[in-house]
């Protein structure tokens, strides 16, 4: 039915017209002291932040559902909604409700999404917020990762599965591309990411690059060494076209852009970011190793920490240059502690600085800076005062912008408070007009004194005051005793039973200044914090250099506080061949243990020549996924700048490290363990090259014996006789038909992790050694969990006839048929025969550990006439 005939309220209209221009969004409508939902967004809302859904008439139209909170509760129910996955529109009143008849002008101040947000509440502190955006052309993306909470803004372009592995790393929040490439994204990346399409046109023509370049005040892109990114551009430029899309738009806080250069950095897949858990698990409470690597001292150092571990450096000089610094640091105690003192004092300069661009500070953050920058100066002193080149390096750079502090220092209230409505923001004698009024406003009291004191001793009335009523403000009280005292100029205003009560011209003037010196007073405050702000703004730049400055030295100083605490090394990096790790320890396993129990170190050489291909057996359970791991995660810190779990290693620098570790099923796109096991060794061996580092586990297990067997050989063949290639690889298996490939293969060797079996049971040693191993106890690994003893019981019997029928030749299938045969005839005492369930009753009753002897004998007679029968 149409609702043309229906009126609405004209706060609805207004509402309506606005909500239309934001569809998808929830919208937060302000109104007086509240901020409403209506409708399908009330409904959301309500579910979300479990507040109350009512109703309210529409006018002559239908009810509305309605609910709303506080507006002081925004930054309460604002993250709940984001984090649930909303589009958040806040709608503002824009102009005071005195000052209008009319309804209030309201209008949208910010679109929040879960990719564009800078609220503290919504960050996460030590993790960036990126915003990515991707544009198709053919087979390669460009993409763009913006972070509007720090500034950060990079670029790249590549193949489906290089931009598979940015996003992997740099896991945005939110991820935008036009609507027409929908079924593409959805092929390559699934359902992984926050999502939201935009239209074409964005896309098109000049549009994105002629955005970048008015936002940088450029003329070409060719400083910032993305002129020859096609894509990449496209990609930037939507990403700012976003930004202002979402009422974003004091954006000068990002003042420049990246290019994202493969070239410099170690090769992970998204599968190896995974697989090694590196700042991330699939399983629930999991420690990963930025878990155990972070101590850092700042959220920015925390945040180039996790960049720096899904990025690892591949030049030898600037790695040398990080571990380095960390050497130094770790011989100077006290050089480290002051630092890190000096760094806690900073807090997140990175995202403060941002703040400041978008002129959403608030008067405590900008206090904050002061601090942040007094502290920076003594870092400076410290670095420029070692004598390490590094660290002065970083000394010479910093800049403690003396300027801003002072000026902080001189315009702000020492602890100022946080909403600039609540005043008492702006120090005294930095404005005149601003003193006089707070002397109206606030010393009041002593004036009403002085004319009190000055109008009695005048008149010769002793008994004279001055008091303030709602009715008719300030008056002067006098007694009917001295009513005829009274001077013919006071105006009478009220009588009392004892008193009465006068105005005078003085006193309304002063009323009339100190009733609107409040309003005034926060004005002239709010103007001259904001001119503040602008000023501040100018010196983005240097203090962003400042903030990326510290946050190096930051983890620089965690990788030596690390290294002293775990007991770590300094690797030795080369431009060679070899990986040569002696005394190896998995740096999260080892954390993990039990108290007092040691992790058992183990040996591991690879080189190109000799031992290229390592394949080691054992049983389950024994350590072969932690040692493949832990050569990973060893050869990625080392790549890092970060010492090492190690007693000793030498490294030949490694491009790139593959891993196929752990079940990674994904069912619910419809694919096995063996779908994903082979798409990801697929990935492996077409993108190999000659410093390669390869971790595969258990290939093949997916499937049937045979094929999973065949497999695992062809891929351990094909890595060994690649033409071009020979990475070094280690390959761990249960199939102990692979040991035979190390007789055919020279680079191909056998090693096993070793158990010890006493009696019936074993003991996991955890070494790796040379030679194959032909048991794999997988048996033994089910009593250990928990197995039933039937079950286990039945296993032995079908393993000895097994291994005692192979003995004779015979094959697997074989084998297995002769077992299930011996099974079926013992299942023959199941058939469904009277006389038999009625043996089986009786001997199951039996309590054999309290029958006698004669007792026995006289049930052995009983069972015997049950058959004769």
């Amino acid at each position: 039915m149409a609702k043309s005939d229906t009126k609405e309220t004209p706060l609805m209209q207004q509402y309506n017209q606005i909500k239309v221009k934001y569809p998808g969004a929830l919208l937060l409508f302000r109104v007086g002291d509240f901020y409403e939902t209506f409708g399908e967004d009330a409904v959301k809302a309500s579910g979300i932040l479990g507040i109350v859904l009512t109703k309210r008439a529409n006018g002559a139209a239908t009810h509305i559902e309605l609910a709303g909170f506080p507006h002081h509760s925004l930054e309460t129910y604002l993250p709940k909604l984001v984090r649930a996955g909303q589009r958040v529109a806040i709608c503002d009143q824009l102009e005071d409700p005195k000052t209008t008849k009319t309804i209030v002008k309201r209008g949208v101040t910010e679109l929040v999404t879960p990719g564009v947000a800078i609220s503290d509440n919504i960050l996460q502190q030590k993790s960036n917020n990126y915003l990515a955006s991707l544009y198709f052309e053919k087979n390669t993306i460009g993409i763009a990762f913006i972070d509007i909470s720090t500034g950060e803004f990079l670029t790249a372009q590549g193949n489906s599965d290089y931009i598979d592995k940015l996003l992997q790393g740099f896991n945005p929040s939110e991820i935008i591309y036009p609507k027409t490439r929908n079924k593409d994204f959805k092929d390559l990346y699934g359902d992984r990411f926050y999502t939201y399409m935009l239209d074409e046109w964005p896309y098109s023509g000049d549009y994105p690059q002629e955005t970048l370049l008015k936002h940088f005040g450029v003329k070409s892109l060719k400083g910032f060494g993305i002129d020859k990114l096609n894509l990449g551009i496209v990609a930037a430029g939507v990403a700012l076209h976003y930004l202002n899309e979402t009422e974003h738009r004091n954006l000068q806080h990002i003042s420049s852009i990246s290019r994202l250069e493969e070239d410099r950095y170690l090769w992970l897949d998204r599968f190896s970011i995974r697989n090694l858990e590196l700042v991330g698990s699939h399983n629930e409470n999991a420690m990963t190793l930025v878990d155990v690597l972070d101590n850092t001292c700042s959220p920015m150092g925390a945040r180039m920490l996790r960049r720096w571990i899904v990025m690892p450096l591949k030049e030898i000089k600037p790695i040398n240059d990080r571990l380095g610094v960390v050497e130094y640091l770790i011989a100077y105690d006290e050089l480290r502690e002051e630092l890190q003192q000096h760094i806690r004092q900073i807090g997140d300069l990175e995202r403060l600085i941002s703040k400041i661009g978008l002129q959403r500070a608030n008067p405590r953050e900008v206090c904050q800076l002061k601090k942040a920058l007094k502290a920076i100066e003594q870092i400076k002193i410290i670095a420029e005062g070692t004598e390490s080149a590094p660290l002065k390096s970083i000394g010479s750079q910093l800049n403690p912008c003396s300027f801003i502090s002072e000026r902080i220092e001189k315009e702000l209230h020492p602890e100022p408070p946080i909403m600039l409505a609540k005043g008492g923001v702006m120090a005294e004698g930095i404005n005149e007009e601003l003193d006089r009024l707070r002397k109206i406003a606030f010393g009041g009291k002593g004036y009403l004194l002085e004319i009190q004191k000055r109008e009695a001793e005048a008149t010769g009335i002793p008994s004279l005051k001055v008091a303030f009523n709602n009715v008719f403000g300030y008056y002067l009280e006098v007694t009917h005793s001295h009513r005829d005292k009274v001077p013919a100029e006071w105006i009478r205003k009220q009588t009392l039973v004892n008193a009465e009560r006068y105005i005078t011209p003085e006193l309304k003037e002063y009323e009339d200044q100190i009733l609107g010196a409040e309003e005034k007073i926060l004005a002239l405050e709010t103007k001259l914090y904001n001119d503040l702000l602008y000023s501040l703004a100018e010196y983005i730049k240097p203090i962003q250099l400042n903030a990326n400055l510290v946050a190096r030295l930051d983890v620089l100083l965690n990788f030596a506080h690390i290294a002293i605490k775990n007991y770590y090394v300094k690797p030795q990096l080369n431009e060679g061949r070899v990986i040569d790790i002696k005394g190896g320890r998995h740096p999260v396993i080892e954390k993990n243990l039990p108290l007092g129990e040691s992790y058992i170190t183990n040996d591991v050489f690879l080189d190109s020549e000799g031992q290229q291909i390592i394949i080691i057996t054992g049983p389950n359970m024994a350590g072969k996924s932690a040692l493949l791991r832990q050569t990973g995660l060893i050869v990625l810190m080392a790549q890092m700048g970060c010492f090492v779990p190690a007693k000793e290693t030498s490294i030949g620098l490694v491009d790139k490290i593959f891993t196929r570790v752990g079940a990674s099923d994904n069912l619910s796109s419809g694919e096995s363990t063996f779908m994903v096991e082979m798409n990801e060794t697929a990935s492996i061996l077409n993108n190999l090259s000659d410093r390669s580092l390869i971790l595969l586990d258990e290939i093949g297990r997916g499937t049937s014996t045979y094929d999973g067997i065949s497999i695992a050989w062809a891929i351990a063949e094909y890595l060994h006789n690649h033409p071009n290639y020979k990475a070094k690889t280690l390959f761990a298996t249960h199939y102990h038909e692979l040991n035979e490939l190390s007789n055919t293969f020279p680079r191909i060797k056998n090693f096993n992790v070793t158990v010890k079996e006493v009696g019936h049971q074993i003991i996991f040693l955890r070494k790796l050694v040379p030679g194959g191993s032909e048991h794999s106890f997988g048996i033994h690994v089910a009593k250990l969990a928990g197995m039933p003893g039937k079950v286990l019981s039945r296993a032995n019997e079908i393993l000895k006839k097994l291994e005692n029928e192979r003995t004779g030749g015979e094959s697997i299938k074989e084998s297995m048929k002769k077992v299930q045969k011996q099974a079926l005839q013992l299942q023959m005492f199941s058939i469904d025969d009277p006389i038999l369930v009625k043996i089986r009753d009786t001997l199951n009753n039996l309590d054999v550990n309290t029958l006698t002897p004669v007792e026995a004998m006289m049930k052995l007679d009983e069972i015997q006439r049950m058959i004769k029968s």
